[in-house]
Order: structure tokens, then sequence, then C-alpha cells
């Protein structure tokens, strides 16, 4: 893997970095990741050899949002939904993961990248929740950015969740009924302690939240294309992230 230093040295860019306000950068940065069957489907492929370029998009997504010092990275790698698929993509996509994590670990943990998941990861396969623990694990005192793999995750799931153990504090008494607020609620969120999304991207073209972040996203900046997830590169980043410092985020109140 090529130096987190030179990530834009190393390739011809489209877009000029210089353009990029470094002091409104986004802190928190959601990308859904679409479009790997309808790559591999253009150019005749599998469907299984779209998720493996889109492993390839990942790295250079994970290099440049260290490049610019982004806090946090959430990944919709799995959904609850995606359970629906065929067994044997099903399963392709759980060793590419398990694949992922082998090869790039030690590397994501000396540029200081930490991993955790957002998700019901027990639904997984013993193989796949082994090399999540030891990711977790060795990366867990790193202070760079912060990978959010969301893996067996829904949206819809994580709020019954929630609910289920706002009910049960007050069941414990370990809460009133008019205490619970906004705050005690994201307590019982998989994204504890991580700030809300600053930016959703979504490539390839479709215009659906699929049962993402539901909560969390409520005044994120929304950033759509149509290029396809494994053509999706760090200049493409770049491009979402100069858009959205054009905006103006006023949180429902004005300016």
């Amino acid at each position: 893997m090529k130096s987190m230093k030179n990530i834009f040295s190393s390739r011809k860019r489209r877009v000029d970095d210089k353009k990029l306000d470094m002091t409104r950068l986004p802190k928190h940065i959601a990308i859904i990741m679409d479009g790997n069957g309808r790559w591999a489907k253009k150019r005749g492929l599998p469907r299984t050899a779209g998720h493996k370029a889109g492993v390839e998009a990942l790295r250079d997504i994970i290099r440049t949002c260290s490049t610019l010092n982004i806090k946090y990275l959430t990944l919709y790698a799995f959904s609850t939904e995606n359970w629906k698929r065929p067994k044997d993509e099903v399963s392709a996509l759980m060793q590419l993961l398990v694949h992922y994590l082998k090869k790039e670990i030690i590397e994501l943990h000396k540029n200081n990248v930490r991993i955790r998941t957002i998700g019901d990861i027990s639904g997984l396969s013993q193989v796949a929740r082994k090399e999540i623990d030891i990711a977790i694990e060795l990366t867990k005192n790193n202070d760079g950015l912060g990978v959010n793999i969301a893996l067996n995750y829904g949206a819809r799931a994580e709020m019954i969740k929630a609910v289920k153990e706002m009910c049960q504090k007050v069941k414990n008494n370990e809460i009133a009924i008019e205490n619970i607020d906004e705050n005690e609620f994201e307590q019982c969120l998989y994204t504890k302690g991580i700030p809300d999304p600053d930016l959703v991207i979504r490539p390839s073209g479709e215009f659906r939240i699929s049962n993402f972040l539901l909560w969390q996203i409520a005044y994120s900046e929304f950033w759509f294309s149509n290029i396809f997830w494994p053509d999706f590169n760090g200049e493409c980043l770049m491009e979402a992230i100069i858009d959205y410092q054009k905006r103006d985020r006023r949180f429902g109140g004005i300016k």
C-alpha cells in the first residue's frame, strides 16, 4: 500500500485539492457503497468481481480520508436486507470481508486507523467475527481515522434495539420516562460516542437512503453520483467535499 502522504501525488487528479478549505472539512463522512453488481454486469463479469473491485475503491477512500485528517468514515457494507441475496453471493461477500481484514489490518494499524463495526455482527459467521474482533482489538487505541463498518446493519432494527434498551432502563428504574431525550436515546444506538455524519455519499445513480443511519442523518448533507462504487476514488471524494463546503448548513435555523 502506498504511503498515506503520497496519495495525491500518486495519480493524476481531475479535482484540484487546493480548492479544499482545510478548515471546513466534514468530521464524519458516511458512504453507501453501491453499484458493485451493475459495474460487473456492464463488463460481462460475475457480481462477485464487482465486490472485489469495490474493495480496491475502499482502499483509496480510506487513504484519502486519512490524508485529509477526516475523523470518522462510516461504510455501509452489508445491510440486514442483503441476506435476501443469493447464498453464493452472500458467502462471497463474507469471504471478501475476512480476506480484506486479514490482508489490510496491519497496514491500517500502522497508519493509525481505528476499526469498529455497527450492526448485529452476531449474525455473521464465526470466522468473520473472529477477524473483526482481531481488527477492533489491534486498532482500539489508535486516534486517527475512525472507520465504522456497518455489517448486518439496518437503521430500523437499530432504533428498535435502542427503544428496547430504553424500556429496560425505565423498568430497572435507571431513568424516568420524563427524562428520556435525544441524548439518552443516542446512548443506546450503535453509533454511541460518534458525531452524526456531516456528509452522506451515495454513488451508483440511486437516490435512496436504504435503511441507513435514519436517526443520525437528520441534518446531514447528501451527495449523489452516477459513478458505480468500484470506480469511486479519492478524486470523487474530494469533489463531494468541495461541493459540501459550498453549502450553507443551518440545522433548521437561520444564520
